[in-house]
């Protein structure tokens, strides 16, 4: 079994930073890639960045330019640096891994990008 095990978001002014960090766990054979989605109410889950095993990454036009995503492949670990945060970034963040196969979900952030 794998668990995902996220830490980090918050509120922030806008115009402000946070990160996210994802720690995949257990019996882990092969790391394919990991992403982060985000989701606010009433609207489907939005995948924003994603990375490879061969750190590829690509982003949503939304956060391109804003937000990065790293691994630390030793660390089995994905993070999420945002900057220059504004309000519609607000939601419940997941990290997402393709882990052995199976399809792995954090139990999610909340962010919250208000004055």
């Amino acid at each position: 079994q794998v668990q995902l095990a996220e830490s980090g978001g918050g509120l922030v002014q806008p115009g402000g930073s946070l990160s996210l960090s994802c720690a995949a766990s257990g019996s882990i054979r092969r790391l394919y890639r990991m992403a982060w989605y985000r989701q606010v109410p009433g609207n489907s889950r939005e995948r924003v960045a994603v990375i490879t095993s061969a750190n590829r990454t690509d982003y949503s036009d939304s956060v391109r330019g804003r937000f990065a995503i790293s691994m630390d492949s030793a660390k089995n670990t994905v993070y999420l640096q945002m900057n220059s945060l504004r309000p519609e970034d607000t939601g419940v963040y997941y990290c997402y891994g393709l882990v052995n196969g199976g399809d792995y979900w954090g139990q999610g952030s909340q962010v919250t990008v208000s004055s």
